[in-house]
């Protein structure tokens, strides 16, 4: 019995992909948003230019909305598929998922839900992104035209004959295998050059994050007490810092940073690490 069941659901899954293939081989294009709901920016992270990427990389003719269609799409809107990539909530990961709907708003095909648990949300949303693009891996895209667009064809006032029609089709499927071919070549140096450049982005904003610390210091910071520490504030009043008792006389962890306050000679001092390099700064503290 349980032999049975299991068979039925590996019969179900195949199903169920040949099926979304030869729907999404139905539609030529892809039209992925300036900008994905959940984000405040067009392309921010460079997520929805990472989006175009991966659809050219699994074979799909994928164009930014609002550049120059193509002349049949621009006669025919329902040629292409419209993107979304959704995201749900989870505490300790980063999910996404991508969704593509047909021209009258319908669901066609929904990848699986991409995860990361990368704390740095460029990084996160990339690879949380390319792992639901391995759905789209297993398809092997190819566009067919629909059987309704090969019998406007055939009615064609030049009267060709099935044979004549099923050779443009073959032609068509040729080319389309061509610039799938040419599409891999250039596909690894783009892969290449777009992750180091979030790779890029991602690093500046860590090191932004850590130099903010030490232009922040000037000026005086009265030290008051909280649980377990101490905050820091200047004469705005703003917290400064948040800093944590030790078991060490008159040394400090500061919340939130790679970085220690500690007493020398009667010199508050903020050490950290800035780049690889170790970053000494004296306060002028009162408690």
């Amino acid at each position: 019995m349980k032999t049975k069941v299991f068979i039925s659901i590996i019969v179900f899954f195949i199903i169920s992909s040949v099926f979304a293939q030869t729907n999404l081989n139905n539609y030529k294009y892809v039209i992925v948003p300036n900008k994905f709901d959940f984000l405040n920016e067009e392309n921010q992270y460079r997520l929805n230019e990472l989006t175009q990427f991966l659809f050219n990389k699994y074979g799909f003719t994928a164009l930014m909305e609002g550049s120059q269609y193509p002349e049949d799409l621009i006669k025919d809107r329902c040629l292409a598929l419209r993107t979304h990539v959704m995201k749900d909530s989870g505490m300790f990961k980063t999910k996404l998922k991508v969704v593509l709907k047909d021209c009258n708003d319908k669901v066609v095909f929904t990848s699986k839900e991409g995860e990361s648990r990368e704390k740095e949300f460029a990084v996160a949303y990339n690879r949380s992104l390319r792992d639901a693009f391995t759905s789209f891996e297993a398809l092997n895209y190819n566009y067919t035209p629909k059987p309704s667009k090969l019998a406007v064809t055939k009615s064609l006032p030049d009267n060709k004959t099935d044979a004549e029609v099923l050779e443009e089709v073959k032609k068509l499927k040729e080319e389309l295998q061509t610039l799938k071919e040419q599409k891999a070549i250039t596909a690894a140096n783009e892969e290449t050059k777009m992750a180091k450049a979030i790779v890029s982005e991602a690093e500046q904003k860590v090191v932004s994050t850590k130099s903010t610390a030490i232009k922040v210091v000037n000026g005086i910071l009265y030290a008051q007490e909280i649980t377990n520490g101490y905050q820091l504030v200047d004469s705005t009043p703003k917290v400064v810092f948040r800093i944590k008792k030790t078991g060490l006389k008159n040394v400090f962890l500061v919340e939130g940073e790679s970085a220690i306050i500690y007493k020398q000679d009667n010199v508050w001092i903020l050490e950290e690490y800035v780049n690889d390099e170790l970053s000494k700064k004296e306060l002028n503290l009162k408690f």
